[in-house]
């Protein structure tokens, strides 16, 4: 947001002079900023810093929340459009802190449940992939990961959808609505093992031939059975927090944001409505999805 881009330069130049902190701080300072004016495009607003007040921030810290950022994250961006405010005050281009109330997330509090890059690897590890289903079970885990998919999304995904050769998968998600996202390629080459190595072997019956995820009788699979094939990878690796398939949507997030991908990129792959009152959906150029899964996914 060009409007944004003066106060942007004078913030930077105040925390090098005045400050005197690091490239490195002052880049993480930047960062949190860049959200903030990340959420204001995605809202389609021309806000000016000064009109911004205590409320606009919660809705903004909300949207952060919802899309998975962790609780540590949050805190740091709170600080930074704090540090920002402070130094607009100094200039006298605000006459008022909306920043004053603002307060960040308990460290300590309950988040939503996410897995770490180790514990997704330890799950896949003990998959036994000497049985049929083995391959399949892989080729779950990696697609809820890879594409941050609700599990009704999973089991109703269809072949007819999966442009594997762009990278592109089409889901059917809450009240029918259609999305494109992208698929990194680990999942893409796990999907294709599944393929040739077991459903392509399968007697599918009639009205399944379109499911991706088949179970050894050839029909789609159920909610129930992704749910019970997780626990019980979890138990067999030794996770000890209560983790469903929802838990890799959110572990998917949460992982690309603290990787730096774009906040309004995350939220169009997911297919999080806005949770504005203003319900605006902003269409991102789908390279662009894709190239953020490839930049910023640990699997990408």
């Amino acid at each position: 947001m060009k409007a944004w881009t003066p106060y942007i330069k004078g913030f930077k130049g105040y925390l090098q002079l005045e400050k005197s902190l690091s490239a490195n701080t002052i880049q993480a300072y930047l960062h949190d900023i860049e959200k903030l004016v990340q959420y204001i495009d995605y809202i389609q607003s021309n806000v000016q810093p000064e009109k911004i007040d205590y409320h606009f921030l919660q809705e903004f810290l909300n949207w952060i929340h919802e899309l998975g950022m962790t609780a540590r994250t949050q805190a740091r961006v709170i600080s930074g459009i704090k540090a920002f405010y402070k130094y607009l005050l100094l200039e006298n281009i605000v006459s008022d802190d909306p920043t004053t109330l603002l307060e960040g997330p308990k460290i300590g509090q309950k988040l939503p449940d996410f897995l770490t890059v180790e514990e997704i690897n330890a799950l896949i590890g003990v998959i036994d992939r000497s049985k049929p289903e083995g391959e399949r079970n892989k080729a779950i885990i990696e697609t809820l990961y890879s594409c941050g998919l609700r599990v009704s999304e999973l089991v109703n995904l269809k072949l007819s959808g999966c442009s594997f050769d762009v990278g592109f998968i089409k889901i059917t998600g809450k009240g029918n609505k259609e999305r494109i996202v992208p698929i990194g390629n680990v999942a893409i080459s796990q999907l294709e093992i599944y393929f040739q190595s077991y459903r392509n072997h399968l007697n599918i019956q009639t009205g399944e031939e379109d499911f991706v995820f088949l179970n050894p009788r050839g029909k789609h699979l159920t909610r129930v059975m992704i749910f019970t094939i997780i626990k019980d990878l979890a138990r067999i690796a030794g996770i000890r927090t209560s983790i469903s398939p929802h838990t890799f949507r959110h572990s998917f997030a949460t992982h690309l944001i603290e990787g730096g991908a774009d906040l309004r990129a995350v939220q169009e792959m997911l297919g999080h409505s806005s949770i504005t009152t203003t319900e605006i959906y902003t269409h991102l150029d789908r390279d662009y999805l894709r190239s953020a899964i490839l930049q910023f996914h640990p699997r990408g």
